[in-house]
């Protein structure tokens, strides 16, 4: 889904990328353990890659070979949106996600103040997932 974001000519994210180490284990944990949607797929062997809709048209893309240098970079987590975070929660660890913080709640002291409730865990590659409940009380 596009933006209203005048400048861009659109606005949202399309997609985020990770490298993968294991690559199956990566794409299984997303769609059988997470739910999310395979859009496109292309390469073969170590050039593989795979789109995947994480459940609003925004995608994770999965390539591999996580076993070289990573790019730099600044990213520190990224937050998936829900309503339950603990059932979100519950279905990562399932699928064997390590989960780093049991849901909690806080209040973000914003203007007006932002109740939410988060809980993080590391997906396959290291990755930090964050599961964001807006609305939380």
């Amino acid at each position: 889904m596009m933006g209203n974001n005048k400048t861009i000519h659109g606005g949202g994210f399309h997609h985020l990328a990770i490298r993968a180490k294991n690559f199956d284990k990566s794409v299984k944990f997303y769609t059988q353990g997470l739910g999310f949607e395979e859009r496109i797929r292309w390469g073969e062997g170590a050039q593989r890659a795979i789109m995947l809709d994480t459940g609003d048209g925004s995608c994770l893309e999965i390539f591999e070979g996580g076993s070289g240098p990573k790019p730099a970079g600044i990213i520190e987590h990224f937050a998936l949106n829900t309503t339950n975070c603990d059932a979100a929660l519950e279905a990562a660890r399932a699928a064997g996600a390590v989960v780093t913080k049991e849901p909690f709640g806080v209040v973000i002291p914003s203007n007006p103040p932002t109740p939410v409730r988060i809980a993080f865990c590391d997906g396959p590659d290291g990755e930090v997932i964050e599961f964001f409940q807006k609305d939380a009380k």
